[in-house]
């Protein structure tokens, strides 16, 4: 079993920046694909960034690319999400999620944290 917890999210007016954090524990190792997703009210959940434990480049929807920064702390088994320059049509749940590599879907998921970005 893989255990997920995210933080950081918040209240952030348009422009501004937040970061949030995912702690992954239990049977997890380097063969792991974590990704943000995020869901907004009365929409669908849709993919934010991915990245591989091992290494490699990260992946990000067209709706995020430079804007967003998904990295990995190895050491505190913790992935981040640095979220620049945001907009209203940012506000969402945004969930951290696990996979094996030799996986498609996603079989771990944290509770969410809540984003609003304010006008």
């Amino acid at each position: 079993q893989v255990q997920l917890v995210e933080s950081g999210g918040g209240l952030v007016q348009a422009g501004g920046s937040l970061r949030l954090s995912c702690v992954a524990s239990g049977r997890i190792d380097r063969n792991y694909v974590m990704g943000w997703f995020r869901q907004a009210p009365g929409k669908q959940r849709q993919f934010v960034a991915a990245l591989i434990w091992n290494g490699g480049s990260p992946w990000y929807a067209d709706s995020v690319k430079g804007r967003f920064t998904i990295s990995r702390d190895n050491a505190k088994n913790t992935v981040y999400l640095q979220m620049n320059s945001l907009k209203p049509e940012d506000t969402a749940d945004y969930y951290c999620a696990a996979r094996l590599t030799t996986q498609i879907q996603y079989n771990y998921w944290g509770q969410g944290t809540q984003v609003t970005v304010s006008s």
